[in-house]
This record gives structure tokens, sequence and C-alpha cells, in this order.
């Protein structure tokens, strides 16, 4: 099918934007489309500013969370070009020290596995999320965190392992995997403006502020730093520097006659390694695999290889159809919209001259969670997933009532430590007492039989934290059901002496 160089078909774009804008309560949007090489649309939309009223231009800065893993991943197909090292060589030949709870993993894991989501972990997001640890100590804390399938046998979302194949690839180059994908990726494609950190974002003049819609209104966000696992999720960039991306993509490792990856390595990381969880999984796109850093879709008929991203405030897509030479990145300030997504597919229809697809309209299904649709977590993959689940019922006499601050409180007071989840605190506040996790406030509330419902504003989360107490009447440590995953056990942190 041919397809005009210019805009002509995109015609009605503008105004299917601002209303997708309007009706998502999303603050900004920048979308870039490319065909044959060719830009045929780059616009911002919205403010990457709403208070001071600053537009989004095709310079802003944005976040693009988990669309990093692509960047990820070429790096890695890098060091397989250079011979030094290969997919199917497992990372203990590269790193002794890498070690995993299920130690046949850990001896048979390729970065291939790493970077197609089969490793066996569930995504144990809250042993990262705002955490204060150094990479190094995150890695060290994979022997810890329990899988819940068999290794290789499933594909499950992992932001933790993407992180350790990143430093996987900076450990053999002897240098760190920002500085790697700098010199190695950023730097040749010219994305000069492009950075691996929000506080060094906040630095360039021309950056989108985070925001999230409450009660029918935007309301800015703090950023938040996920430099610890950069490799997952950590790049800053623009439409003029995601525009490189894409032809690099389109152009299968070559830019501007040079040759930056082997077209033999492009293939591996375009090819479908496992087949993953879709939430737009229907007529349109019946099937969903996942290559090295890309899912891999038919859309209506034609091939799309795509990966969003989200990460607080910000949401984003990046997408091409090789057979057609089409490209498309959408970058938004506004956590949880799915405006990149929507504006994205509607390019593909009005440039393959298609019936338009509602996708707003299932949008709204997927996000009430309608019966027939998947897991909204694809569509946002670095995100945690929101879940609520309520406090279990006791049939002991003791009840919510009963319980006092004064009566009971110190005894669950002091520090809890989990090896893979770091340390938790109990402490108390003026209503009652909190839990105190990962620089997280988490206030709770007394249910009975040693239980307490934990909730988690920031993430909309509510928990069970259950209580051991031995015979004697001293806490001996607390189990939170954090993954919310099947096949998963509660966390548990055991209750730490007092220091003298």
């Amino acid at each position: 099918m041919s397809i005009a160089t210019n805009s002509t078909l995109l015609d009605g774009l503008d105004e299917y934007i601002i209303q997708q804008l309007q009706e998502w309560k999303t603050a900004g949007l920048a979308i870039a489309v490319i065909h044959n090489d060719e830009i045929i649309w780059k616009k911002g939309y919205g403010y990457r500013d709403v208070e001071s009223k600053s537009e989004v231009t095709p310079e802003t800065l944005f976040a693009i969370g988990s669309s990093t893993k692509a960047f990820t991943a070429a790096t890695a197909a890098q060091l397989v070009d250079q011979e030094l090292m290969k997919w199917d060589t497992p990372v203990k030949t590269y790193m002794e020290e890498f070690q995993m709870f299920d130690t046949m993993a850990a001896e048979r894991m390729t970065i291939r596995d790493m970077l197609c989501h089969r490793s066996g972990l569930p995504r144990h997001e809250m042993a990262w999320y705002n955490s204060g640890r150094t990479r190094e100590e995150l890695i060290y804390a994979l022997r810890y965190l329990e899988p819940n399938e068999d290794f290789r046998n499933k594909w499950q979302y992992q932001n933790l392992i993407y992180m350790a194949a990143g430093y996987l690839v900076g450990h053999i180059k002897e240098t760190e995997w920002e500085q790697f994908a700098q010199q190695y990726l950023l730097d040749p494609l010219g994305m000069a403006s492009s950075v691996f950190s929000v506080q060094d974002m906040q630095q360039k003049e021309d950056y989108a502020y985070p925001y999230i819609e409450k009660d029918g209104k935007l309301e800015r966000m703090p950023f938040r730093n996920i430099d610890a696992i950069g490799p997952a999720g950590s790049i800053n960039s623009n439409l003029n520097d995601m525009i490189a991306w894409l032809r690099f993509q389109l152009n299968q490792g070559q830019f501007d006659g040079q040759s930056l990856i082997s077209k033999e390595q492009f293939a591996v990381m375009h090819t479908p390694h496992m087949p993953c969880d879709s939430p737009f999984q229907g007529s349109e796109m019946p099937v969903c695999t996942y290559g090295l850093g890309w899912f891999i879709e038919p859309y209506r008929g034609h091939m799309m290889i795509h990966h969003g991203g989200a990460i607080d405030g910000f949401a984003s897509q990046v997408a091409f159809l090789p057979e057609q030479n089409i490209g498309i990145v959408a970058l938004s300030n506004t956590q949880g919209s799915v405006v990149p997504y929507t504006a994205s597919f509607r390019v593909v229809d009005l440039l393959l001259q298609l019936d338009t697809v509602d996708w707003s309209g299932k949008m709204r299904k997927i996000m009430g969670g309608e019966p027939a649709e998947q897991d909204t977590d694809a569509i946002a993959p670095s995100t945690i997933t929101s879940t609520s689940k309520e406090p279990e019922q006791t049939d002991k006499e003791e009840t919510p009532t009963s319980f006092t601050l004064e009566r009971h409180g110190s005894a669950y007071e002091g520090v809890y430590v989990n090896p893979g989840y770091g340390e938790l605190f109990v402490r108390r506040r003026e209503d009652g007492l909190e839990t105190y996790f990962n620089q997280l406030e988490m206030p709770m509330t007394y249910s009975g039989n040693e239980t307490f419902s934990v909730e988690l504003p920031l993430l909309g989360l509510t928990v069970t934290a259950t209580f051991e107490v031995s015979e004697d009447g001293h806490v001996q440590s607390v189990s939170i059901p954090l993954l919310m995953e099947p096949g998963t056990k509660p966390i548990v942190f055991v209750k730490q002496p007092k220091q003298s």
C-alpha cells in the first residue's frame, strides 16, 4: 500500500489530539511521525507547565519511562557485535558475583533471557520503587527475591532484571551503562538533548513538569528519580532526538551512513522471543509477543513494533511499522495518560487509510477492567499496578475498636528487615501507627487478630499487614502481600532487636 509522503492523510489529527487531551485530562503531548525517512508531523499540544501556561514544543523534554528498555537492548547488541558478549552465554561468565534465589536460574541466565523478560521473577516493584539503595545494592538483593514461575517458563515484565542487564553491559566495558549508551548510541545519533536523570532534565530550559488528574483537575507531582534502575526506564528525551531513534530503528541499525549495530543483531531485537500479555488484545491486535526491548504485535494485519513507558507523571509510546516505513513517537506529561496510545493508533489508521478505530472507547473499557480485557499493566510497564485488598475477617473476639495506641502500639513499633526489600519501620503518628518504607508513609488501621490495613496513597494501594507474635507476646515479624500476583507469597520483614 502506498502512502503519501506529506501530511495530507493526517488531516483532522490536530482536532483529534486536542479532543483527546480534554477527554483524558492530559496536560500536554508531543507527537512526531516519520515516513520513508521524512518527517511528516512534529507538533506539541497543551502545556509542559500548566501553571505558567508554557506550551509543549518539539524541544520539550519528557521522561520516556520504559521506552528506555529498547536502548538497553541496543547497547547489548553492540557488545555482541564487538564479540565481547554472546546472547546465550550465561551472565555468570561475565559477572561471577551474579546470584538469584533460584540457583539454576542464576547459573543459566543469559542476556537474552534478561531482555525478553523470562527470569521467573514477578515484578517485585516495591523492592526498588523510591528506594535509596544503589544499583549495586539492588543487584545484590536479587538473590533474596523469590520467583513464582520456573525459569524461562513465562513472560514476566521485570524492571530489576532489566536494570541488571544494563549493569552487565557497563560491567563488561568497565564503565557505567549510561556512559556507554551516551558514547555509543546517543552521541552518534545526535541525541544531544537527551539525559539519563530527571535531575539533569530540570537543568535544561525546555522540559515538562509531571501531572496527575485528581477529581477532574490536574495537579503537579514531584519528579521521581529512578537513577538506580536507569537501564529499565530513566531516559528523558524530546521529539527531535526521538525522531533520530525512530530512523535508526527503521534503518536497522544504520544512521547517516554509519553502522552502529549490524542488521543481523538488529533482527534479533525485532524478532519475537516470548508470547506476552497485552491490554489491546482483540480483533485489531490479536496476539502479542516480546522481542528484546520491544513488543511485537500485528496491528490490523500489519506488523507493529512498539514500547510504551510510564513513570510518575509521564507516559510515552514509541512505535514503528517496518514494512510501511512508518515511525511514531508520542510523549505526555500526565500520570497514566492513554493519549500517547490513542494518538499513535489514530495516526496508523489514517496513514494506512483504514477505517478509524474508537481507541478512546476501547481504553475506557480497558481502564474499567471489563472481563474481556487483559491486565492494564502492560500499558504502563514501568509503573506499579494499583491494587486493593480488603483486610481479612477474623473470628476472634478482638475487634478493631479494642485496639488502643497506648495499650498495644509500642509492641509493634520498631525496625523490620527483609534482605531483598530492605528496612521497614513501624512508628507512631498522632492518630495511630504508620509503616514507613522506601521513604513512603503508609497509615495503618487496626483490623483485629494482629492485622492492620496499610494504605499507600501515592500508589492507590491497600494491603493487609499481619504480625507474627510469640507465645510470650513479643512481635517477631510482619508479612505484607506487596506483589499481588498469582503464586507469590507475602513479603516477610523480621523485627530487629532494639539497639541498646
